[in-house]
């Protein structure tokens, strides 16, 4: 009898700690990924225009340009600043890599036509088809 009165080891492991420390993360990550989202803080021009149809897996290169004369080449989510004279160099291999990539220019409104026309030329003889302008909707 005295085995009979005997505990087994009980050989089940409780799951329920580790479903509420998922949760909270779960709570902390969603939270905090809207707030992470990276960029260059560019004033951009108002323009009633449409907007592009853009699918989610669609190649995009983005060259920002700020008021201050700093260029940002922006593929996929790398973005790092670029001197003028590196983007042509860069974009030629973007698109040897990639032809149907998606060329846009985002430049600040304070910028001269002419600054925006320079960079346009320089992605355009680095073999970019067509460039187009990334800009803001009007406010009303």
């Amino acid at each position: 009898m005295a085995k009979a009165n005997r505990r087994k080891p009980m050989s089940e492991i409780n799951v329920v700690p580790y479903i509420d420390v998922m949760l909270v993360l779960l709570v902390i990550f969603m939270v905090t990924a809207p707030l992470m989202t990276q960029g260059i803080k560019v004033d951009l021009p108002e323009a009633a225009s449409g907007p592009l149809k853009v699918s989610d897996n669609e190649p995009m290169l983005v060259v920002s340009m700020k008021a201050d004369g700093t260029y940002y080449m922006n593929v996929g989510e790398n973005e790092e600043a670029v001197e003028l004279s590196m983007i042509a160099e860069r974009t030629s291999k973007i698109i040897s890599a990639n032809p149907d990539i998606r060329v846009l220019v985002e430049g600040d409104k304070r910028l001269s036509y002419g600054v925006v026309i320079n960079l346009m030329n320089v992605l355009q003889t680095a073999g970019a088809k067509s460039v187009g302008l990334i800009t803001e909707p009007p406010r009303q």
